[in-house]
């Protein structure tokens, strides 16, 4: 069984980038799956159980909040791991994200090392 990341964000170039900096998972067997706003994103969640998501709040048609209350709360996904990604660096919006059920909030910009770092502690790679 292979382990799945999921990245959604509404820019292309923010998706590009964390998927290189996670790009060596690849050759560990990880399984990468983008989405560009929060409706494609709960279409990949349903269809590939992802085991974690790295998930900008702000987006059009769906925001990364909703969409990870969707995921933990009516999907019953508790499982899956949500790393909330967003230039909003305030406690209150860090609480909120927390409270929608976020594992973690991390503000942009991030450090690609950090990423690398959660991934594989989430998914449990050396």
């Amino acid at each position: 069984m292979s382990l799945k990341i999921l990245i959604v964000d509404d820019e292309a170039h923010i998706r590009m980038l964390i998927e290189q900096s996670l790009e060596e998972l690849e050759d560990e067997g990880v399984e990468f799956y983008t989405a560009e706003n929060g409706e494609m994103a709960l279409e990949v969640i349903k269809e590939e159980t992802p085991d974690l998501i790295f998930l900008d709040v702000m987006m059009p048609k769906l925001n990364g909040m909703e969409v990870c209350r969707r995921v933990k709360q009516e999907m019953g996904l508790s499982q899956i791991y949500i790393v909330l990604l967003t230039a909003k660096g305030q406690e209150s919006d860090r609480q909120k994200g927390l409270d929608v059920g976020a594992d973690i909030y991390m503000t942009k910009p991030f450090d690609p090392e950090l990423l690398l770092e959660k991934a594989r502690d989430v998914l449990q790679l050396p």
